[in-house]
């Protein structure tokens, strides 16, 4: 006779109910050499919950208005800098688009609508560079979130940059 293994009502539950109970971890990603080292914190935080990544791509303000869907070219360009570095580590990836707000607008303004899409997606953490356009940078996100009880904002320094090497002298 064959034993049946006792199955719990998770076992039950839909894979997409469960899959909408993560809390994936936040990078925000401006088009600057920094993207590599915020991606890289962002994956290697959300690797040890076991999350997926919520990429959010900050548009530049010329960006025009038809090409700011997840899957434009503008988008694809920044993914494709930070993929290769974070793609090793086989985690699931939720592609965001962040357009700034208008010059007139504040600079929390701008950091606290970013903040907003990152809880709408659920974000506990997001990951930010401590350099980045007017209002994206940390210590802003970090203000707008202490200002609104928003995400806790890790500060990511900016990446190394490789000493330059003279030509050898023969």
């Amino acid at each position: 006779m064959t034993r049946l293994l006792p199955h719990s009502h998770q076992d039950r539950a839909p894979r997409l109910a469960r899959a909408a109970l993560l809390r994936p971890v936040a990078a925000v990603l401006t088009d600057r050499a920094d993207d590599v080292a915020v991606a890289e914190t962002a994956a290697r935080m959300a690797a040890s919950r076991r999350v997926p990544l919520l990429l959010i791509v900050v548009l530049p303000p010329h960006v025009g208005h038809s090409s700011t869907g997840p899957h434009s070219a503008s988008v694809r360009a920044v993914l494709a800098r930070v993929m290769p570095r974070i793609g090793r580590l086989h985690l699931g990836h939720i592609p965001e688009v962040f357009r700034p707000p208008a010059r007139d607008g504040s600079r929390l303004a701008a950091a606290g609508r970013l903040l907003a899409l990152a809880t709408h997606h659920r974000a506990p953490d997001v990951v930010a560079a401590r350099r980045g356009p007017d209002g994206l940078d940390a210590f802003t996100l970090i203000e707008a979130a202490a200002l609104r009880g928003g995400p806790f904002v890790h500060a990511v320094a900016p990446a190394a940059r490789p000493p330059l090497r003279s030509p050898a002298a023969t």
